[in-house]
């Protein structure tokens, strides 16, 4: 069973009668548990709108996403917070951190709002930033910290909750290229571990790093 699966899925919008601009277009796309997958596209060819249904922040217009096994593109917007808050993990090119926050304390914002103990997401933090290597940063702020630190915090916060899969948005988009290729080092060992990778580029050296690319154009996945 994929941990992933989408059907026929459909995003359109309403530009005025009789306009109708379909972001996807009957999309099938299906992701197993373990893989790391590069989804690949220009600017407008709806691989964002893709990776927001798949992340759900977005609803379809039509089709079905299967998340784990359970239909969720029906979901309430209230019960899709849930999914994206105990099964989903984020990371942003423009890392979004909160500026004066510790690194230690915006790693331990996903366990505030699951109500998590303040003594044991202290630990869980701790041993998130220790994965990604910043566990002599603890108490560093992110204007203290480089771009490629900043998105190695963003990494552990994406990992504290233990997500069934990661979702990345072009991770290495704000970084230099030294900064991007240690990123993208610490996403494939963490694959390699078995976490569960959907990121999203525009950059090919990038989609090196993934087992699998998937290409999308004008809503629709070419290859």
């Amino acid at each position: 069973m994929p941990l992933l699966e989408l059907k026929n899925i459909t995003k359109a919008y309403w530009l005025g009668r009789p306009n109708e601009f379909k972001a996807l277009d009957q999309v099938n796309l299906s992701v197993s548990k373990g893989e790391f997958v590069a989804i690949m596209g220009a600017s407008g060819s709806g691989k964002s709108t893709l990776m927001n249904i798949i992340g759900c922040l977005d609803k379809p217009t039509a089709g079905q996403y299967f998340f784990n096994g359970e239909e969720v593109s029906k979901k309430s917007s209230g019960e899709l917070v849930q999914v994206r808050r105990n099964k989903i993990g984020f990371i942003f090119q423009n890392f979004n951190l909160l500026p004066r926050r510790s690194a230690l304390a915006n790693v331990e914002l996903p366990l505030i709002y699951k109500s998590v103990r303040p003594k044991d997401r202290h630990l869980k933090a701790k041993a998130a930033l220790a994965r990604v290597g910043l566990e002599m940063r603890l108490k560093y702020k992110p204007s203290m910290l480089s771009g490629g630190e900043q998105q190695r915090v963003a990494i552990a916060r994406s990992l504290v909750n233990e997500p069934l899969v990661i979702l990345a948005d072009e991770p290495t988009g704000n970084l230099d290229s030294k900064s991007g290729q240690q990123v993208m080092e610490l996403l494939k060992e963490l694959n390699k571990k078995g976490t569960t990778i959907v990121m999203v580029t525009h950059d090919l050296k990038v989609t090196e790093y993934a087992g699998r690319l998937v290409k999308i154009h004008d809503g629709k996945i070419i290859a």
